[in-house]
């Protein structure tokens, strides 16, 4: 076989390695039921206060080329991921919040310079599967 005859697939296949960040799935809202097993209950919510939500709040550009627009309340946050259903999270401590049934959560405030933040999903219930998606508060 000729050399350039393996150039053409090895190039297709750098091309949907790279192109793979982008066809992740996005973390499903509430809304949609399915079967779960829930271990233990979550606590009462927690307080945001004005100043934790204006640091919170504002668009996050995502490690996996995703974009997210956090809105803050007094006792959640709804996060918009591109042109995804928003999805409530609600506070569980000052930095963390947690999706109704669990499966969505996100850090703020992480680092060493506090200016990190991390949401992790499981993309498919069917999957023993986590993905962690990161991104820097400087790039909001």
């Amino acid at each position: 076989m000729r050399p350039i005859s393996f150039l053409f697939p090895a190039t297709l296949f750098v091309l949907a390695c790279s192109a793979s960040a982008r066809t992740m799935p996005y973390p499903q809202p509430d809304a949609e039921s399915g079967p779960s097993v829930q271990v233990s209950a979550p606590g009462p919510a927690a307080f945001i206060t004005e100043d934790k939500a204006s640091q919170i709040s504002g668009s996050y550009a995502m490690s996996n080329g995703w974009h997210m627009k956090v809105q803050t309340s007094s006792r959640y946050i709804d996060a918009r991921i591109d042109d995804q259903k928003p999805m409530r999270l609600r506070a569980v401590s000052g930095d963390k919040f947690v999706s109704r049934d669990g499966s969505v959560t996100m850090q703020f405030n992480q680092g060493e310079y506090g200016d990190d933040m991390t949401m992790s999903y499981v993309p498919d219930r069917r999957l023993a599967q986590v993905v962690v998606i990161s991104s820097r508060m400087a790039q909001r």
